[in-house]
């Protein structure tokens, strides 16, 4: 075996302290960290991820800074409202470092300095609020939190995120007064609904006895306005009626006088027939009379529907008068027996 001469052993010490040197000069920084570098105590740079050279044995690894988004849980807490009302609350925080350098050096314990400063503020801004707007207002109270921490922190290169609350828990006979006065609000607006629902419906039920009563005006006056009109068409067919026989007579018809005395004489029985009073109804009534009248109303009858022979002789026509007469007169006597016949109430 050769024998190592005092060169190749300075060679090889050489070589080997190269290889110390060398990779105690390289640093291999992992994706989503960065290395802050100190010479001698003192901050001289950053070291992005991959493979970066410094001096060695001079320089070194200060701070390795986690460059990701981070979650920091915020635990639970009391807070008095505006009210006076306790109530607790947690949280979560996110936050994510932009700087390694001033997250590294500016603050010492940057985890800790975040969480206080997250707690005193959701402690700030929940006691500045009445219960209900801690209950109700949740984003609101996310909102002003995270611009205010936020502010606060951005002089030590992080940048919050996000601030969320978790969970608002009232003490328990808070919870339970807020139920009861759930419950009452909800019975009240329901009463409330049961009163309007009441209200519409008379309204309607008004409105509709109102448009009902107009429609019963109108058709009364309408009706009204009818009978009127059909009185007048009476009085003027009776008063044609009344014109023409009076123009018959005028001309020497005796014949027409006797069909209106005889239809007269008709009307009356009939009308002392039908009466409610009249039970029994005694009718002296002479044949003669009968006779005679229906002896008037057949000439009249031969005289329009005839053949147009010549007329009867004017001696029948002191029968018909002559009938006409007794036909009145028993009618009279016909009528007063009924009445004298009949006691009170109608009655036989």
């Amino acid at each position: 075996m050769p024998e190592i001469s005092g060169f190749d052993l300075v060679v090889l010490l050489l070589v080997v302290f190269f290889v110390l040197v060398l990779f105690a000069g390289i640093k291999q920084v992992p994706q989503g960290y960065n290395y802050t570098v100190e010479r001698f105590g003192k901050y001289v740079a950053t070291l992005k991820p991959g493979l970066n050279l410094i001096i060695p044995f001079i320089d070194r690894i200060g701070a390795k800074m986690n460059m990701m988004e981070q979650v920091l849980d915020v635990p639970t807490q009391e807070v008095i409202t505006r009210d006076n009302a306790s109530v607790s609350a947690d949280g979560v925080a996110f936050f994510q470092v932009l700087d390694a350098a001033r997250s590294a050096y500016e603050v010492q314990g940057l985890h800790n300095a975040i969480l206080n400063l997250t707690m005193t503020n959701i402690r700030s801004v929940m006691g500045s609020m009445d219960l209900d707007e801690v209950l109700s207002k949740r984003d609101a109270i996310n909102e002003r939190v995270l611009r205010v921490v936020d502010d606060a922190a951005s002089s030590w290169g992080i940048k919050m995120t996000r601030i969320e609350i978790k969970d608002i828990n009232p003490p328990a006979d808070l919870v339970e007064a807020m139920g009861q006065q759930m419950k009452a609000e909800r019975l009240k607006r329901a009463t409330i609904l049961d009163a309007e629902g009441h209200r519409q419906a008379e309204i309607l039920k008004a409105e509709g006895e109102k448009a009902s009563q107009i429609l019963n005006a109108e058709g009364e006056k309408e009706a009204a306005f009818r009978e009127a009109e059909a009185r007048e068409r009476l009085a003027e067919a009776e008063a044609n009626a009344t014109s023409m026989v009076s123009n018959a007579i005028a001309g020497g018809d005796v014949q027409a006088i006797n069909y209106f005395v005889a239809e007269k004489y008709i009307e009356a029985l009939g009308q002392l027939a039908t009466a409610r009073n009249q039970k029994v109804i005694l009718m002296p009534l002479e044949a003669s009379s009968v006779i005679g009248s229906i002896a008037g109303i057949g000439e009249i009858s031969k005289e329009v529907f005839g053949n147009g022979g010549p007329k009867p002789p004017s001696t029948s026509v002191p029968n018909v008068s002559t009938t006409d007469a007794e036909s009145r007169s028993s009618a009279a006597s016909a009528v007063s027996e009924s009445r004298s016949e009949t006691p009170e109430g109608g009655k036989p």
